[in-house]
């Protein structure tokens, strides 16, 4: 219990001064309930001494309003600091786990499920958020609480005092007990609460398979047992919990009773005053009420820290960015020197190295799956490379902040992804201080002007998630926009029209014109057109990187030669019609 009480705290951080607060208010909502107690004491020495004046009953009403007025206010008191410490340090850990995220490698995406940092950073921290503060304060509230009211029954009988302390021990070995038997069970609910979010997300990203093959009720078998090992675990949980609380109100039942039957016992035989007895018979309804209370804090206990145990793993999570420091270049020539990289065991780049000056434009060729876009993102830093280095204006990627080296490039996706936000927000994303006429200017560029303010809407049109409310073109359109806007040094280009309409296809040679002057800029392209005007073209094949001019790689390159060649015949393909 003391170790997951410590595993509360320290997770708790800078919300630890409000759990202090609710702990010490708690303390005192325990001396004002002991109010009733003297209330209770003032009216049964008065009805057994015969006491027909005013003042007994004055003096327990005055403590009854005292004992109601402040276990109201120390309630209320307690609760907002309870609630304000669960909700702000889930926030904070959901904060820290986005920073995180962002400095995440790529290849961490591929080795971990997004479905269960999804449930880590929703339903998991939502268990932390709404009983992490909550138990703790629960749990050591009950224990300050129940030790208050104890020291009182000495003063009353030494004798029932020994009877209450038997009860607590007795009640708190079977309660140690059930938290140890919640250690095996609760982190396996907490698992399958990850699991079920992942088979979930899987499910709707896929949804358009199951639906075209047919798949409906028969396609989602692993969310079904997704389903199924939730509701067991659950299930268990309850099961395991049960018979404990039964077992537990039975021992409580009957310690209520042996108070009762000694203290009519010692009055009886004259060896306890009668105002005593019926104090302790009255107080027997109340003595064990706090131990309850922790009991009921510590039932949850377990399920609090086994959360806290799932969301730690997100602290396991590689970030890229330990040791970098905010640097500005004072050229933009890449350098990547004999580097090696692999997804796992499968390698990608072996032993490549080329060279990119600053403001010269640089075409990606070769067959699909060779790395090309691998290349290009690794000088982003997306991924670290396994061997060698890649360097921007003499300086290791690795030695920059990851913030300050994406100050310096500008990616445009074949695949784009806008977020669930306006038009305006969508290009502003880049560049966040950008005015509305900074954004107009850029989608001109971008050639989506026009379409945009063809919109109910115009500029606050929300696109949906992904962009699902415009069409592929129009996407990529508000990606170049957005690149235009942020006005990076260096500019790459990942088939960047390949999605765009024919008739916008002029406007966007001039935009890209615009885009890319002064550049430093590479691109991934299949247009012969595209690939000739390049300054250089490196030919990425087998794991190597071959960099060279149109004209000599189609003497000394045969890759290229055959690339080059098949793109010609393609474009001298005509429709026939009679």
């Amino acid at each position: 219990m003391i170790e997951a009480l410590h595993k509360i705290f320290q997770f708790s951080g800078e919300e630890k001064k409000n759990i202090y607060k609710s702990i010490l208010v708690s303390f005192f909502k325990a001396c004002f309930s002991m109010f009733r107690i003297g209330a209770i004491y003032f009216i049964v020495t008065a009805l057994v001494a015969d006491d027909n004046t005013v003042i007994p009953a004055v003096k327990a009403l005055v403590l009854m309003l005292l004992s109601i007025l402040g276990n109201t206010v120390t309630r209320n008191v307690s609760l907002l600091q309870q609630t304000h410490a669960g909700y702000f340090m889930s926030a904070d850990k959901r904060l820290d786990i986005a920073e995180r995220l962002k400095k995440a490698p790529m290849g961490y995406f591929n080795d971990n499920s997004v479905g269960e940092i999804t449930g880590i950073t929703t339903t998991v921290l939502d268990t932390v958020e709404n009983l992490g503060a909550m138990v703790l304060v629960m749990v050591l509230g009950g224990l300050i609480n129940t030790v208050i009211f104890f020291l009182m029954i000495p003063f009353l009988d030494v004798r029932i005092a020994g009877v209450v302390l038997a009860g607590i021990i007795v009640y708190m070995s079977f309660t140690s007990i059930m938290e140890h038997k919640t250690r095996v069970l609760a982190p396996k609910r907490e698992k399958s609460k990850t699991v079920i979010i992942s088979e979930v997300l899987e499910n709707l990203q896929g949804m358009s398979v199951v639906k075209s093959f047919n798949l409906s009720g028969k396609g989602d078998k692993r969310l079904r047992k997704a389903i199924d090992e939730y509701r067991d675990n659950n299930m268990a949980l309850e099961k395991m919990f049960i018979p404990f609380t039964m077992l537990q109100n039975i021992i409580l039942g009957l310690f209520k009773i042996a108070i009762i039957f000694l203290s009519v016992y010692f009055y009886l035989n004259a060896d306890m005053p009668l105002e005593t007895a019926l104090i302790l018979i009255i107080v027997s309804f109340q003595i064990f009420a706090e131990v309850e209370q922790t009991d009921s804090g510590l039932s949850m206990l377990r399920i609090v820290t086994s959360s806290i145990d799932q969301v730690k793993k997100a602290d396991s999570m590689p970030i890229m960015d330990a040791n970098g420091e905010n640097y500005v270049p004072k050229d933009h020539d890449i350098v990547i020197d004999n580097i090696n990289f692999s997804y796992g065991t499968k390698e990608i780049l072996h032993n490549a190295s080329l060279s990119i000056p600053s403001n010269t434009m640089t075409a990606f060729v070769g067959p699909s799956g060779a790395g090309k876009t691998t290349l290009a993102l690794l000088i982003s830093r997306f991924w670290d490379v396994d061997k060698g280095s890649i360097s921007i204006g003499g300086k290791d990627i690795r030695e920059y902040t990851l913030e300050s080296l994406m100050s310096q490039i500008s990616i445009v996706f074949q695949n784009v992804y806008l977020f669930d936000d306006t038009i305006e927000n969508n290009i502003r994303f880049g560049c966040p201080n950008a005015t509305r006429e900074q954004v107009e200017k850029a989608a001109k560029m971008a050639c989506c002007h026009d379409f945009i303010v063809s919109l109910p809407d115009g500029y606050n049109t929300v696109v949906g998630e992904g962009g699902a409310m415009l069409s592929g073109g129009e996407k990529q359109r508000i990606s170049i926009a957005r690149a235009i806007l942020k006005n990076s040094p260096i500019i790459i280009l990942d088939e960047a029209t390949a999605n765009v309409d024919p008739e916008n296809e002029d406007k966007l040679k001039s935009a890209f014109e615009a885009l890319t002057q002064n550049k430093t800029v590479i691109m991934i392209a299949h247009r012969l057109e595209t690939i000739k005007n390049a300054d250089s073209i490196v030919v990425i094949n087998d794991g190597s990187a071959v960099m060279g001019t149109h004209e000599s790689l189609m003497k000394d390159n045969p890759i290229y030669s055959r690339f080059v060649k098949m793109r010609e015949r393609a474009s001298d393909w005509k429709l026939l019609t009679d």
